[in-house]
């Protein structure tokens, strides 16, 4: 008897243990996938909310011009960088002149933002987007186009060309750094083995010079098929255990500028994996503070 009610308190704890188990692995799913829903945004959902968005296109703004999605701004990563004083490019504009150049494009820090781009003539500078805003603090919604221009013009939605005569509104953009997603070359530099590196450039790129002990998986492994949307959780979870990537250590993107390691950032963000870092300075900075110091 007492045997029989032993064995009935096993069975039930079992099947609480199992259930557990099984709570536990459909509730990741379940959060990977809510983490892509909040910041994703579909075409047709879009079309459906012109009105309600402030679309950033990301491309070059020559590419803008020939072509983009009504209403859309030109806010590309060739505008809104430059060379700082120690020679290093493609460095984000101070906060003081971002701010005030996105309060100028009528963009406050409350304001739902819809970025996209075609992750090819952008160098994926739709993630750069994200990760500045992020960077800044940016409390208002922030979206990304799944599909980008190309699934935008498969469904044969209108576009524009050349400079859309809209007024905006000049307003005040309120920023707050968020130092949690950048690093800076002299705290990688001290503590580089506390650190996941990822090098995103080609091999050409990593062959003439690399950070020591970054393993380099390129930004073009972050996207799939003819309109390069981002993979998804499991496939980045997939590519990362491929490298042999330790999970256990924060992962810092790099690449040369920023730009493609931030494209990288942002598909990491999405998926729902614990915060990642994009070094902006990249190898651009690296090379000149350190490596030529040496």
């Amino acid at each position: 008897m007492i045997n029989g009610v032993m064995f009935k308190k096993f069975d039930i704890l079992l099947d609480v243990i199992i259930c557990i188990g099984l709570f536990s692995f459909l509730f990741s799913d379940i959060e990977a996938a809510i983490a892509s829903e909040i910041e994703s945004m579909s075409v047709k959902q879009l079309n459906n909310e012109l009105n309600k968005w402030i679309i950033l296109d990301a491309r070059p703004q020559k590419e803008w011009l020939k072509e983009h999605i009504p209403g859309s701004i030109s806010f590309s990563w060739e505008d809104y960088t430059k060379t700082d004083k120690n020679g290093v490019k493609y460095k984000i504009l101070q906060p003081e002149e971002l701010s005030k150049k996105l309060g100028e494009l009528g963009i406050d820090e409350n304001s739902p933002i819809v970025i996209y781009g075609d992750a090819d003539k952008s160098w994926g500078g739709e993630g750069w987007n994200f990760w500045i805003l992020k960077l800044l603090g940016h409390k208002g919604k922030i979206r990304l186009l799944l599909g980008g221009i190309q699934e935008w013009k498969d469904l044969k939605l209108p576009l524009k060309t050349g400079e859309e005569k809209k007024p905006r509104q000049i307003v005040k953009y309120f920023y707050s750094i968020d130092d949690t997603i950048n690093i800076s070359t002299q705290e990688l530099e001290k503590n580089k083995n506390s650190y996941t590196i990822i090098d995103t450039r080609s091999l050409l790129e990593w062959i003439k010079g690399h950070i020591p002990g970054a393993k380099r998986i390129s930004w073009e492994n972050f996207y799939k098929g003819k309109n390069r949307r981002p993979i998804n959780s499991t496939e980045l979870k997939d590519l990362l255990k491929k490298n042999n990537i330790d999970l256990n250590k924060p992962i810092v993107y790099y690449c040369t500028g920023g730009i493609r390691s931030g494209y990288a950032w942002m598909v990491h963000t999405l998926s729902g994996l614990p915060p990642a870092k994009n070094y902006e300075g990249g190898y651009e900075e690296w090379e000149k503070l350190v490596v030529d110091k040496k």
